[in-house]
């Protein structure tokens, strides 16, 4: 299972920089980079909904599941 964290894109879309963002959610640009890098463990409901606002987006722009296999959710897979 990986979880894809897609922050990066919003920002683009927004035309927001890290810092700005990281201003907006109260977090450090350090601790944003953890969290668009995928390499955060944990995501506080909190910090997801500050993300949500500053974004004005959904939980799911934000996250996003990916099988291991790296095919797409929902794509027919063989039995195994």
């Amino acid at each position: 299972m990986a979880i894809v964290v897609e922050i990066d894109v919003l920002l683009a879309k927004r035309k927001m920089a890290v810092g700005d963002f990281a201003d907006a959610i109260g977090l450090s640009p350090a601790n944003v980079s953890v969290l668009k890098n995928g390499r955060a463990k944990a995501v506080r409901f909190s910090t997801l909904d500050a993300i949500c606002k500053a974004l004005d987006c959904q939980p799911g722009d934000v996250l996003r599941w990916v099988p291991d296999d790296g095919a797409e959710p929902g794509a027919h897979r063989p039995e195994r």
